[in-house]
């Protein structure tokens, strides 16, 4: 488990499912989808950003309808 310290910063996003039309919203650290959009640029689409804590981005994951993406 990694410990979060009080700057860190989530985001929201919508995962790609290989073989699927619609993926997944998911929640992670800026610096973790910083890393993703590193390894596979373009291939996540993010949401939503620069949210305070990780309950606030899975409210929002939960909430936010798969085809209304920004």
């Amino acid at each position: 488990m990694q410990i979060i310290g009080p700057t860190a910063s989530w985001v929201v996003y919508l995962m790609t499912l290989q073989g699927k039309k619609t993926g997944a919203n998911a929640v992670c650290q800026q610096s973790e989808w910083e890393a993703l959009e590193l390894a596979r640029p373009g291939y996540h689409k993010l949401i939503h950003s620069g949210i305070a804590s990780e309950a606030q981005a899975e409210a929002i994951a939960r909430t936010c309808p798969l085809e209304k993406k920004i």
